[in-house]
Formats: structure tokens, sequence, C-alpha cells
């Protein structure tokens, strides 16, 4: 949409599948997600991992962000963010390189995606989106 000459893109959030398989399992919400993008919109992120791989700690209810869950997030840092990997602390510490480098590939593929291909994902279940400012 034009501001002041300029195309503007809109925030969206999305997450995959298996994020939302492990999602299901967990205590985190989607509203815990999307708090957790304002968060990292403002620079709180935990830690880059490089290839547009990010790690964001979300506070569970009752345990807290130490306590809570690692998620990590497919993003451009401005409009683009997929929730692509979760895991509880208290089941793993972190995950090994083979499984940075898959996601360092599904981020670069999630990231080329242009508007109507996202819509598409969205529309055939492939993507869900979690909130967005449309």
């Amino acid at each position: 949409m034009p501001l002041g000459g300029i195309l503007c893109a809109m925030k969206r959030v999305f997450k995959t599948l298996s994020f939302n398989r492990w999602l299901r399992k967990s205590a985190v919400t989607d509203a815990l997600l999307c708090a957790a993008v304002k968060e990292m919109e403002k620079g709180l992120i935990d830690a880059s991992l490089g290839g547009g791989v990010v790690k964001k700690r979300i506070a569970v209810p009752g345990r807290g962000k130490s306590g809570g869950a690692r998620t990590l997030v497919a993003t451009n840092y401005k409009h683009r963010w997929f929730f692509v990997f979760g895991f509880e602390k208290n089941v793993r510490a972190n995950i090994n390189v083979n499984e940075l480098e898959a996601l360092q590939d599904i981020a670069a593929d999630l990231l080329t995606l242009g508007s109507h291909h996202l819509d598409e994902a969205v529309t055939t279940g492939k993507l869900l989106e979690i909130c967005n400012e449309h």
C-alpha cells in the first residue's frame, strides 16, 4: 500500500505445520508468539544464528523465560517472521549443526516467497498465519 510514494510492506507472522505440531504440546500460545515478534522488532533477540534464523526465548506461564520455550524464527527483521522450530529448555539444550543448516535452508526458501505465494501457502494450509497488520 502506498504511503508517501513509498511501497510499505505489512508485517506478517506465520508458523510452519511442524512448528504448530510442537506448539500444540506446549503451553505457548499464538498470542505469546505475536508478543515475541513485537519484542524482536525492538531488537530483543536472544541470538542470531545466521542465514536469517534467530533464537527467541518465550516465557511459559508459571515458568518465565528462563524455564520456558525456545523458538527458532526465520526472519528478514522487517515484515516477515516465520516460527519454524521450537523446543522446551528442559527437553533439550540446543540444536545441532545439521539442524541449523536445515533451518537456514528453510529460512532461505521462506524469505524469498512473495505475498501471492504466502497467501497461497496459507490458503492451502502449508503455512498458518497467526498475526498480521492487514
